[in-house]
């Protein structure tokens, strides 16, 4: 099962992100220990091909940034539902990078590995990934 996020482009239908079970499972973790949290998702190599995981609020997005959705933690959990202020996510993409992956979907995942020292999730010895495929 994944956490499909909300519509936030104008003149779409369809979500453009997605998160995994696993995912879910570490953001989780991550909240607790961070608050509220937020993806930048930029251009580039090295890190900046991963999916980066902020503090809400810490990576300021602007005018060259697009907003792809909104995830819900609690989406799909109901020992969740109800008991908490909704837990939402903001997932950004460079505005540059989505003139490239405009027809992707985008499915953040998990796997072993050590992460950028700039994402929450790399002191867990984790680090989310984009696993894509076309929109259609």
């Amino acid at each position: 099962m994944t956490v499909e996020a909300s519509v936030t482009i104008p003149g779409e239908t369809l979500s453009r992100v997605a998160l995994t079970d696993t995912a879910v499972e570490l953001l989780e973790k991550l909240w607790l220990i961070h608050g509220p949290l937020m993806f930048h998702q930029s251009g580039g190599c090295c890190d900046g091909s991963s999916p980066m995981c902020y503090p809400a609020g810490e990576f300021i997005t602007a005018e060259a940034d697009v907003l792809l959705g909104v995830l819900d933690l609690s989406q799909g959990n109901p020992a969740a539902a109800g008991n908490d202020a909704p837990r939402l996510i903001e997932f950004w993409m460079s505005r540059e990078q989505f003139e490239y992956w405009r027809h992707t979907h985008l499915t953040v995942d998990v796997v072993q590995g050590r992460g950028s020292g700039f994402s929450v999730e790399a002191p867990e010895g984790k680090r989310f990934l984009i696993r894509s495929r076309l929109m259609g």
